[in-house]
């Protein structure tokens, strides 16, 4: 499997530019979440990454093999790219075995190599004899992925591959998804706008905006030390409030609460998520909005009195308070301070 390095990668659809001069390196044998919004650019790149596109600047490498740069690309079927659309896009006329098979050389360890592949997706082996329309969608999603997996590519690409599902399928198909990645050391990108998915899922998450790659790290350091504002809050929600910093406390409108590493003295905004505000039943402070239930936490909407911004509590579900009462907030532990 290969390393993937992306150098000032540009591609531009007319006047707008998709993609950005993005530096994004991939290391070998892991799994590379891209999250934006839709419209941010990010399949635009992952059709560059495979060979669909070609850059109009910058270049892009497997190891020390460049497969596209000034004046040339090698062509997708060259690059030994696996590719899973958003619907599987199996063939409806083949079943499993052959839908597994089809990029392999015909012979009598095909059938061993499609064994192979549906045990690593998790799938019976009796299912080689299904027709496609006789799966569900996420055992047909990890059918795609076997297919792509048989002919051992140098990268797997995955298109928002979960994004069809419902909640519950797409947890399940993701994280089988991700065991079969990793259990065969597949170099992988998946392209995705859902943030828990990106999280749980990816070694790394690569956020683009605007074309642009604003942050690449991994998931924990992501959400600890985001970029940006824009960041903290497309990435897990976040309160961004004003603050003074003095001595490595900072002071905003919940308290006072330790700054996670260092920050100068000054004003500043801290980065507040949703955990890590405390609501305190009985005492005054904010009022309850909206309360978005869902069994083991829920959201709080919450107004700071007497006419402070609205931020979001997660709290035990059958701790949240009543719409409409007044309670206390404040914060717990260490917060990310930004630049005012």
């Amino acid at each position: 499997m290969s390393r993937v390095e992306l150098d000032g990668v540009t591609y531009a659809f007319g006047d707008v530019r998709a993609v950005d001069g993005v530096d994004l390196a991939v290391p070998q044998g892991s799994l590379t979440a891209v999250l934006g919004p839709s419209g941010c650019g990010k399949t635009t790149l992952l059709r560059l990454v495979a060979g669909f596109l070609a850059p109009q600047a910058g270049s892009i490498r497997f190891d020390e093999r460049t497969v596209a740069g000034p004046g040339s690309s090698i062509p997708p079927q060259q690059r030994r790219v696996g590719y899973v659309p958003q619907e599987g896009a199996l063939f409806p006329h083949l079943d499993v075995a052959a839908n597994i098979g089809f990029g392999l050389p015909k012979g009598e360890r095909r059938s061993d190599r499609v064994s192979e592949m549906l045990d690593l997706v998790e799938l019976p082996r009796a299912y080689a004899e299904r027709a496609p329309h006789e799966l569900s969608g996420g055992q047909q999603q990890r059918v795609a992925l076997a297919r792509a997996l048989a002919p051992s590519p140098t990268v797997v690409l995955l298109d928002e591959p979960f994004s069809s599902l419902d909640a519950s399928l797409r947890v399940s198909t993701g994280r089988a998804v991700a065991r079969a990645l990793h259990a065969t050391g597949t170099t992988a990108v998946l392209v995705t706008h859902d943030q828990d998915e990106a999280l749980s899922l990816a070694d790394q998450v690569a956020v683009m905006r605007g074309g642009r790659l604003v942050q690449a790290d991994r998931p924990r350091d992501l959400y600890r030390t985001p970029a940006d504002a824009e960041v903290a809050q497309f990435v897990g929600g976040a309160a961004i409030l004003p603050a003074t910093v003095a001595g490595g406390v900072a002071t905003c409108a919940l308290g006072q609460a330790p700054v996670q590493g260092t920050a100068d003295d000054g004003d500043a905004q801290v980065v507040i998520r949703p955990e890590q505000v405390t609501i305190t039943p009985g005492r005054t402070g904010a009022r309850v909005g909206d309360v978005s239930f869902y069994g083991h936490d829920a959201a709080v909407r919450l107004e700071l009195l007497p006419d402070g911004p609205t931020l979001i509590a997660r709290v035990p579900g059958l701790a949240a308070p009543e719409p409409g009462t007044e309670v206390g907030v404040g914060v717990s532990g260490p917060v990310f301070v930004l630049p005012a």
